[in-house]
């Protein structure tokens, strides 16, 4: 299975971008991932906030193949522990899917369009984050999963 995360907008903190990247590295140790940004949309502040949604849902629809899982991370997506996550990981690999596509959406959430072709939804958290902190979130939690899975000891419980 690949592990795909994809997100809108760019990050500027160079900080946080070294710690997602040493993550990132950590976690192709167990698994093919790739983190996808998707450019931000220029001249958003011309846009209504449904327009926003359907243009940043068009440009995460051209990420996604027709065999891919899409789970998206939304506030009121299902909540895991860490050791539940792992076992929803090792899930969706023992059902063969390929890819399975995280989606961090942009400011205003997801379109409808985005909504019917996900397969779920994630929240990491009740508290609402910066969309630049999710990315580290995540893929700090998807490094955990696997050592979990793995039985390594970064994780304590």
């Amino acid at each position: 299975m690949k592990i795909k995360l994809v997100a809108i907008g760019k990050t500027d903190d160079k900080d946080l971008m070294r710690l997602i990247e040493n993550y990132h590295k950590r976690l192709n140790h167990y698994v093919k991932f790739e983190f996808k940004i998707i450019p931000d949309l220029k001249k958003a502040k011309n846009l209504s906030e449904d327009q926003q949604k359907e243009k940043e849902g068009a440009l995460i629809l051209k990420e996604i193949v027709a065999t891919d899982q899409l789970i998206l991370l939304d506030e009121k997506g299902h909540e895991f522990r860490s050791i539940e996550f792992s076992r929803f990981l090792q899930k969706k690999m023992n059902s063969g899917v390929k890819q399975l596509v995280f989606i961090i959406g942009g400011p205003y959430g997801f379109s409808q369009t985005v909504y019917q072709k996900a397969q779920g939804k994630v929240s990491l958290s009740k508290m609402t984050f910066s969309h630049q902190m999710i990315r580290l979130f995540m893929v700090e939690q998807l490094y955990r999963a696997f050592t979990i899975l793995k039985n390594e000891p970064y994780h304590h419980e």
